[in-house]
């Protein structure tokens, strides 16, 4: 069976693990460990790519992240092909170096996130590259250390999770503690490396015999209304790009549309203003640009002087002012 083309859209939580050709070792030394690390930490700043938890395996490693505003794609062909280049030579070697092409779960968030966030940072333990919870602690190669507060990873948005175990830092760690020490005695979770609807269902021999009909896809993780959703927009995503293509529209015409619809000058659009007509306008032109036309976060970092993560929160914002003013229309009149 063919693959299944990749469903990559700004802004979606991925489940993504990576694993080395035949099984083998993707990490043979600390110095390999660290050097990824340092990737991380230049790339996903870079791309506006929101990391929440991570762990490295001798043969394979794991991220729960959200994507940028130029999808997960380009982030993870930055990431892996300069890791790849730099780990044959510092090993004297040649040749493919990664299992096929990365495994990239798209998530439902409310249902999945904290598990994730858990079974993620689970894995040097199960994989046994640990012997216990409290050396999980101190393991300098997962985001479990950076949550727990005994790593410093600038990179890593342990804030975010820890909020949702709690307002005050000190007792959300120890819920978070707490939860993945209970998460031991549940074992592999096997539901949460994809198609997770489908499994926890217990295939599709199950789901044929339900009486409501059940959508389910490899790619997502998550209940049949969320996976048509998410299949939904991306076939629109997809038929909106091609119209826009097709119509010759560029960044300086979206600019041109979006400043006519809040009667404000293109120049002050592509501004650092902070006054709320135009960071609204900003965000929309940021939604269309990447959605709309695939503008890379870098070009729209130069043209309005804003950081590539700032980019990718404005086009989370923009995703809802789109709607609201039904802003394809309009441009594709």
């Amino acid at each position: 069976m063919p693959r299944q083309p990749r469903l990559d859209t700004a802004g979606l939580l991925h489940h993504v693990m990576i694993r080395g050709i035949e099984r083998r070792k993707i990490f043979r030394s600390n110095a390999d460990r660290n050097d990824l690390i340092d990737r991380l930490s230049s790339l996903l700043p870079a791309t506006g790519t929101i990391c929440y938890a991570w762990s490295f395996m001798p043969n394979h490693a794991h991220f729960l992240v959200r994507s940028g505003p130029s999808g997960i794609a380009h982030f993870m062909r930055k990431l892996l092909t300069g890791y790849a280049v730099s780990f044959n030579h510092r090993h004297s070697r040649t040749g493919q170096l990664f299992q096929n092409r990365y495994k990239s779960i798209i998530c439902q968030e409310d249902a999945y996130f904290l598990e994730l966030v858990r079974y993620i940072h689970l894995n040097p333990l199960r994989a046994r590259v640990v012997s216990t919870l409290d050396e999980l602690d101190r393991f300098a190669f997962s985001g479990h250390s950076a949550l727990m507060g005994i790593k410093g990873r600038p990179w890593q948005d342990a804030s975010f999770v820890l909020r949702l175990y709690g307002a005050d830092i000190k007792n959300a760690r120890r819920a978070y503690h707490s939860s993945v020490e209970k998460g031991i005695l549940q074992g592999a979770r096997e539901d949460l490396s994809g198609g997770g609807f489908v499994r926890s269902l217990g295939g599709w021999s199950e789901i044929k015999n339900l009486k409501h009909r059940v959508k389910g896809d490899q790619r997502i993780l998550g209940d049949s209304e969320f996976v048509t959703r998410i299949l939904q927009e991306a076939k629109e995503h997809f038929n909106r790009r091609q119209l826009l293509k097709e119509k010759g529209h560029t960044l300086e015409s979206v600019a041109d549309t979006v400043s006519a619809l809040y009667q404000i000058d293109k120049g002050s659009l592509l501004s650092k203003g902070r006054r709320s007509p135009l960071v609204e306008a900003r965000d929309l032109f940021c939604y269309v640009a990447v959605r709309g036309l695939g503008a890379q976060a870098s070009a729209l970092a130069k043209l309005t002087g804003m950081s590539p993560s700032s980019i990718s929160y404005a086009v989370r914002r923009g995703k809802d002012i789109a709607g609201q003013k039904h802003v394809f229309e309009e441009i594709l009149k």
